[in-house]
């Protein structure tokens, strides 16, 4: 069996257990199952990251600006928009899959236990996600890695995630989203959130709502945990447009930082890595020891954000942006604007059924010229129909397409009548993912519709 193979079947083995939609608030199983392995998220320092939106892009950032500081890195994220080892990333690069395929080899002895032990209590088996999570932690550790750069999956306290320490808790805004689970109020939310507060923790957010940042700073101050916040410990002091993303100025925690380049579109983008360096800032010397300038650079200069504003066609233009709710749909249309010169866009959508869908495409209108409603390749999915009817209710007239591939060929081909049109897919990050993989398939790049 070659190394690619040992690896699928691996994320084939992750699949048959119950899914990421799957959600039981409960931490002592998988802490369970990483202790019968010495606890091997222990074995470097944590940077821990949770929030509604941004959360992403903003730990990819971070990563990008520990390594620049030549320490050994890891990233975990979720979900994956094409293959599952992006999650698991060593380096700023997937992890190989001889490395994925030899943890999941440590672990699986331990499972039957753990799932017997569940069975025994009446709870389902391990999840998908707990074992990814436990997956990815052997796997930094044999790497070995100095700093874990740590994506929340849900939530917080109760997260596969949070069986690991973080040394630095990072706050991306808070917002309404996983109501059902989470709860109904931002402020309920937040706290839910809060617990990946760990004593004596360094704290860093992003600007919150008055009663957000309320919680998170209770929570602090009862961890004896410092606590900083964009706007009053740190910010965006200036940015601009540039060729491939825009240049900005930053007032951190430990100093103020000259013009940066960023490749990224959007001023949010610039927020968020504002929040990145105040928590690397944090890592290295909390409020006292600036990151050097040439550290800076080229932390900034290298980093990447797959599926967020990502080029996946030329002629004509066609962006992918993972927005998938309110919050992220309103940075997404306003980087559009501010961005790009394009008069008219083409909007590919398709969301998770359990998402906000009339909301998201309320802050999408103003910018959607035609709206192509369909459907991922997911169980989880709203129907093509389900989001042609919320679009219709709020007034937008949409087409109906089958999957991604009908739908991006019916905004490609309308985008290429127009002088000045372009398209963008959202709504859904697996969506997001299957369109990457069409793009690279059929080579969208330079290739008129």
């Amino acid at each position: 069996m070659t190394d690619a193979e040992r690896a699928d079947a691996v994320y084939s083995a992750l699949l048959a257990r119950a899914g990421e939609g799957w959600v039981q608030p409960r931490l002592d199983r998988t802490a369970r199952l990483l202790a019968m392995m010495d606890d091997p998220q222990k074995s470097y320092r944590v940077v821990h990251l949770t929030g509604t939106n941004g959360k992403t892009s903003t730990a990819r950032m971070i990563e990008s600006l520990v390594r620049a500081h030549g320490l050994r890195t890891g990233l975990f994220t979720s979900p994956h928009l094409v293959r599952f080892t992006e999650r698991i990333l060593v380096d700023g690069k997937p992890i190989a899959d001889d490395r994925v395929a030899d943890a999941w080899d440590e672990i699986a002895p331990f499972l039957p236990l753990v799932d017997a032990e569940l069975a025994e209590d009446g709870q389902e088996p391990l999840t998908f996600f707990e074992l990814l999570t436990a997956l990815a932690f052997v796997a930094f550790a044999d790497a070995p890695i100095d700093v874990l750069v740590l994506e929340v999956g849900m939530g917080g306290s109760w997260d596969a995630t949070n069986t690991a320490d973080g040394d630095v808790a990072v706050f991306a805004p808070i917002d309404i989203d996983h109501a059902s689970r989470l709860g109904d109020t931002r402020e309920e939310i937040a706290g839910v959130k809060a617990g990946i507060i760990k004593r004596g923790a360094q704290v860093v957010s992003a600007r919150q709502a008055p009663g957000v940042e309320r919680v998170l700073r209770e929570a602090a101050e009862a961890q004896g945990a410092t606590f900083a916040i964009e706007g009053r410990d740190f910010a965006v002091a200036d940015q601009k447009l540039a060729v491939g993303g825009q240049l900005a100025t930053f007032r951190g925690r430990a100093g103020a930082y000259g013009e940066e380049y960023l490749p990224l579109y959007g001023s949010h983008q610039g927020q968020n890595a504002a929040l990145a360096i105040a928590a690397v800032e944090s890592l290295i010397g909390g409020a006292e020891r600036p990151i050097a300038g040439e550290v800076l650079t080229e932390g900034l200069a290298k980093a990447t954000s797959p599926g967020r504003l990502q080029l996946i066609g030329t002629e004509p233009t066609v962006l992918v942006d993972a927005a998938h709710n309110p919050h992220g749909a309103a940075a997404l249309a306003t980087a559009l604007q501010e961005a790009f010169d394009f008069d008219e866009w083409g909007v590919v959508f398709g969301a998770m059924a359990d998402k906000d869908i009339a909301s998201t495409l309320e802050r999408l209108q103003p910018i959607a010229t035609h709206l192509f409603a369909t459907e991922a390749d997911s169980d989880r999915a709203a129907s093509a129909d389900e989001v042609a009817d919320a679009a219709e209710a709020i007034g937008m007239r949409p087409t109906v397409h089958r999957d991604v591939e009908e739908a991006c060929e019916a905004a490609r081909a309308w985008a290429g009548e127009g002088e000045k049109r372009a398209v963008v897919v959202a709504g859904s990050i697996i969506l997001g993912g299957e369109a990457i993989a069409l793009a690279e398939r059929d080579g969208w790049k330079g290739k008129r519709s």
